[in-house]
């Protein structure tokens, strides 16, 4: 680990890459705090880091909901003193054709995959400018960077994931850092939300070169220990087999 441990606020961390992150970044002796609407997996991580050795607390945390993040965020700093980093990891995707006219699972992916990240923002950002620094990890996909059929909404709150960094950037030179990470097929639960059985098949074929969820957490330990004169905006992790 470069430098101090740090404070890191992890949403959709019960499971996949938010999991994956929390125990890595706990094992490299950083503070996490913990957000999920699983509190029970939540109680069960946080006591399995805990009993590692390292720094771990949680509360229920439902990103669509704007007052619950803020009251997250809030308790992250009354627990440890600051939130150096918010990782806003939380996100579904029930990939379908357009044609199918899935609105709910339209709306889904925009409450949690874009709003969600806004409410994150919205949340830690006063916290951040007022302890004078900070850092957001914004976890993307590789969806963010292209459009396949079945993905046009999901890609797009991830192109949306993107745009909302980039301009975040640009708005807080110096004091608050801003990263992308965007991965490729990777081991999680989001092919769960899938209920278009022909994007369920072909997930499945798509899926047998996933990446571990912790080469994940590898890029987001290295994005958040750079040298304060560094910011890493963008990562983007494929599997090395695959195409996309």
């Amino acid at each position: 680990m470069t430098g101090a441990p740090k404070v890191v606020a992890v949403t959709g961390a019960s499971s996949g890459i938010g999991e994956a992150t929390a125990r890595r970044l706990a094992a490299d002796g950083h503070h996490v705090f913990l957000g999920a609407r699983r509190t029970d997996r939540l109680d069960a991580l946080s006591g399995e880091i805990t009993a590692a050795g390292g720094t771990a607390a949680f509360q229920r945390l439902d990103v669509t909901d704007a007052a619950e993040v803020r009251a997250f965020m809030s308790a992250a700093r009354d627990h440890y003193g600051r939130v150096d980093v918010v990782v806003n990891n939380a996100g579904v995707m029930p990939l379908s054709p357009l044609h199918e006219l899935k609105f709910d699972e339209w709306d889904r992916m925009i409450d949690v995959n874009v709003r969600g990240v806004l409410h994150g923002i919205a949340a830690a950002l006063p916290i951040m400018r007022e302890q004078g620094g900070g850092q957001f990890v914004n976890v993307a996909s590789v969806g963010a960077y292209e459009v396949v059929p079945t993905s046009a909404v999901y890609s797009a709150t991830k192109f949306a994931v993107r745009a909302v960094s980039e301009g975040l950037r640009q708005e807080s030179p110096g004091d608050i850092k801003v990263t992308v990470v965007s991965p490729g097929v990777t081991e999680s639960e989001l092919a769960d939300s899938l209920s278009d059985p022909r994007a369920r098949e072909a997930m499945k074929a798509y899926r047998s070169v996933a990446l571990p969820a912790e080469a994940i957490a590898d890029a987001i330990a290295f994005a958040i220990t750079r040298p304060a004169e560094v910011d890493v905006n963008e990562i983007v992790v494929r599997p090395a087999a695959s195409a996309q």
